[in-house]
C-alpha cells in the first residue's frame, strides 16, 4: 500500500497541473470517465490512484508519469523561460544551418583545389 504522504502529493500535483493547465474538475473527470466526486478524492489525497489510472492522467495532459510523482511539478518554468528557450533553440537551429552551409563551401574549394 503506498504511503499516505504519496497519496497526497500526487493528488496535489494532478490539481496543480489541472489549475495550470486551466481545466476544470468536471472537464477532467469527463475526460478520465470518472465522477467528480472521484477526482476530487483523487486530488485531496483522499483515495489512493491506481497505476492505470495514473497513466490515463498523465496522457490526458500530456505529461510523463514521473512528473506526476514529482514535487517538482509545481515548480514548472514559467511562460516566459519558456518562450525564451524556444527562441534560443530556433536561433541555434539557424547557426547550425550556417556552420552546415560553411562547411558545404569549404569541401567545396577542397575539390576545386584537388586537395
Amino acid at each position: 500500500m503506498a504511503s499516505q504522504h504519496l497519496i497526497t502529493e500526487v493528488g496535489n500535483n494532478i490539481r496543480a497541473l489541472r489549475l495550470q493547465k486551466g481545466k476544470g474538475q468536471t472537464e477532467v473527470a469527463k475526460a478520465l470517465s470518472i465522477s467528480v466526486a472521484a477526482l476530487s478524492k483523487i486530488e485531496n489525497g483522499q483515495t489512493d490512484i491506481n497505476l492505470s489510472r495514473l497513466l490515463q492522467v498523465a496522457k490526458y495532459f500530456g505529461v510523463s508519469v514521473v512528473s506526476l510523482l514529482s514535487k517538482d511539478l509545481a515548480n514548472t518554468a514559467p511562460q516566459e523561460v519558456i518562450e525564451e528557450v524556444t527562441e534560443l533553440k530556433k536561433l541555434l537551429a539557424e547557426k547550425e544551418a550556417e556552420v552546415f552551409k560553411l562547411q558545404k563551401k569549404v569541401i567545396d574549394l577542397y575539390d576545386k583545389l584537388g586537395l
